[in-house]
């Protein structure tokens, strides 16, 4: 019996799906990428805090500390978790989709550098420079979103969270770039 060829309303073959050991590596360092943004990140904010950002007028809605730090762990982990989702989808097309979250995970670290870094350096004026990084990074954030979904529908949903993240930050840059 000849071998059937599947038709388009069949659907496709079946995808090139990768090994599990190649699978579970992959995870591994999409998690290794983003928790080392996150590490990078974090270095500028940690010398702010004992110095300008300790004294500078914060949004009264402005959460702890700690709360930062735990939120953008877990949002780290779901982005990179999105994106293994979206590598591991070989039949449909991703290299858009993950050339958006390399974009993302960069303005992810560009903001940070921006609004505690150069706070010292540039002033007021680094606190709207960050804005804008930040407005930018919400903008790629949605475009990930959108590229994401229709590859995993997970992935789309597990993104979701920073988005709305971000809108926040962006509500507590905005406030600190008027008050400082």
């Amino acid at each position: 019996m000849p071998a059937t060829i599947p038709t388009e309303a069949q659907g496709p073959a079946a995808p090139d799906v990768p090994s599990r050991r190649r699978q579970i590596a992959a995870l591994i360092g999409f998690l290794a990428l983003s928790w080392s943004v996150s590490f990078l990140g974090s270095v500028p904010v940690r010398a702010a805090t004992g110095g300008w950002y300790a004294l500078a007028d914060k949004a009264p809605w402005t959460p702890p500390g700690l709360m930062f730090t735990s939120v953008w762990l877990v949002l780290y982990a779901a982005m990179a978790v999105a994106a293994w989702l979206v590598w591991r989808q070989r039949r449909l097309p991703r290299r858009r989709a993950l050339t958006l979250y390399g974009l993302q995970l960069a303005l992810n670290l560009l903001w940070p550098l921006t609004f505690f870094g150069l706070y010292p350096t540039l002033g007021t004026a680094a606190l709207w420079l960050a804005l804008a990084v930040l407005a930018a990074l919400m903008l790629t954030a949605v475009l990930t979103v959108l590229r994401f979904g229709p590859i995993s529908q997970t992935a789309g949903v597990l993104m979701l969270p920073n988005v709305s993240w971000l809108v926040f930050s962006a509500s507590l840059n905005l406030y600190a770039a008027v008050s400082n």
